[in-house]
């Protein structure tokens, strides 16, 4: 092995040395606390309650404004439920993905 193939190997294993102290660093001095686990429970809470509410109000409003045979409450509020789950499991995931970079 020749001494230029030599500092070129010390090199890299200093930069990945160095790069590997760093990322253990900011990982261990990145832990979420009590408050961010909070936050993180109310805006799933709020992702799923918001558009539940929203869409019951409204499936209440049709059902008093029209006559229909269907139940625009209930529909609607399946419907709010579904889409405030989405929403949840759209933030949740995102959250995931930026812990694990």
């Amino acid at each position: 092995m020749t001494e230029q193939e030599t500092n070129s190997t010390e090199e890299m294993e200093d930069s990945v040395r160095k790069k590997t102290r760093r990322k253990m660093k900011v990982r261990s001095q990145n832990r979420k606390g009590l408050l961010y686990g909070l936050g993180m429970f109310g805006l799933v809470g709020w992702s799923v309650a918001i558009p539940t509410l929203g869409l019951l109000a409204l499936g209440i409003w049709v059902d008093r404004t029209y006559q229909s045979r269907y139940s625009w409450t209930l529909m609607l509020l399946v419907l709010g439920i579904m889409i405030g789950c989405m929403n949840a499991w759209y933030w949740v995931q995102r959250e995931s993905e930026s812990n694990g970079e």
